[in-house]
């Protein structure tokens, strides 16, 4: 993976104070900072002047976090029928990402082309011990992956550290990083007590090595992973997304091979899978971006959640294919779609889930779904 080193650190004056911005001043002590009253001021300058998306990104902002930290996941919600969600919860600790996979649809959703840190980390734990206290009998299942990566900028903020910990005194919480990177460092040697995952979005090397860049290689992804294994930590697995091309099936099935060659059953806690899935923004600011990319000219058509993807017979054969092949190496690990709508659950697995909170109980206590023959 390429280190993050921002040319430029702007920090608001009200999170000079926080553990976070110690960290990231101290290890980037040569890096030119601006103090900020408000960075919405930096939002409105960097509208006027436009600037490239690549260029934004290499300056790290510090701020607080005015709004809630805590979210449903969005799943996508079409004008018909909706998709299955698994019960699953947000935290925005960051919002964008230096790494560049081209599918990323950070590129069209933010409105901020800035790498942000929200420092006010002891709100973020105040928040989360509120709502976990005051439903103690609910399973919480949370990631912090969906508008930045988990851990690409751990080792200059080290956040991982004050959730990891804090999600070890709480019986209805798991946490799960998500992530692309290998900044595993931090998490070596920490009380989890067994309620943090760390997962991997993962795809076979010719797509990470065309697609996914700037990010650590799958290699060094799986080595980070046996090293969390090696601590205690679970781990997860997200093939997503799935990209469909000449011999995907010999790609898929090795990689889903060398997962178990590499992890005992008892260590993955869960495999997700879903299907590349684009707005028609992002298509478009694919080819200019990432003019090499094929993935733009895939067979990819409209479906009513307002993405284009692949259609539905080739994200059923692939799943299938998938869940036959996690199976046959580990039954009993928990394999679930993401963004995908009852009836292809419904072809993938002997039916679509009855209950979404049943089916974020079942990911939290490790309870297998059962595949369709």
């Amino acid at each position: 993976m390429v280190s993050y080193r921002p040319d430029k650190i702007y920090v608001e004056r009200c999170v000079a104070d926080s553990w976070v911005t110690r960290n990231v001043l101290r290890r980037l002590a040569d890096t030119p900072v601006e103090w900020l009253e408000d960075s919405r001021a930096l939002l409105s300058e960097s509208r006027r002047l436009s600037p490239s998306l690549a260029a934004a990104k290499r300056s790290l902002v510090l701020a607080r976090h005015k709004g809630r930290f805590f979210k449903d996941c969005p799943a996508s919600r079409s004008r018909g029928e909706r998709n299955v969600c698994c019960n699953y919860f947000v935290v925005n600790y960051a919002s964008n990402c230096h790494m560049e996979c081209s599918y990323c649809y950070l590129q069209t959703h933010l409105n901020f082309p800035h790498l942000v840190v929200y420092a006010n980390y002891r709100d973020l734990l105040q928040e989360l011990e509120t709502r976990f206290r005051s439903h103690p009998k609910t399973p919480f299942r949370v990631g912090t992956g969906e508008l930045a990566d988990s851990l690409a900028l751990d080792p200059l903020t080290r956040y991982s550290v004050p959730l990891v910990e804090f999600f070890s005194r709480f019986d209805n919480a798991i946490l799960e990083f998500k992530t692309k990177s290998d900044c595993v460092d931090n998490l070596m040697g920490l009380e989890h007590g067994g309620r943090t995952v760390v997962s991997w979005s993962i795809n076979p090397r010719p797509v990470q090595e065309s697609e996914e860049h700037r990010t650590a290689s799958i290699e060094r992804r799986l080595r980070a992973a046996e090293r969390c294994v090696a601590g205690g930590y679970r781990v997860g697995f997200h093939l997503d997304p799935m990209i469909h091309y000449p011999g995907w099936e010999r790609d898929y099935e090795d990689l889903v091979d060398e997962i178990f060659r590499r992890f005992p059953p008892r260590s993955v806690a869960w495999i997700s899978l879903g299907s590349l899935r684009l707005s028609a923004g992002l298509k478009s600011f694919m080819r200019s971006r990432f003019p090499r990319s094929g993935l733009p000219l895939g067979e990819l058509v409209p479906v009513p959640d307002g993405k284009l993807r692949y259609f539905w017979p080739i994200r059923v054969q692939m799943y299938r294919s998938t869940v036959e092949w996690v199976r046959g190496r580990s039954p009993g690990t928990p394999v679930y779609l993401c963004m995908e709508r009852p009836g292809v659950w419904s072809k993938v697995f002997a039916q679509a889930p009855p209950d979404e909170k049943r089916l974020g109980r079942r990911l939290a206590g490790s309870l297998p779904l059962t595949a369709a023959r």
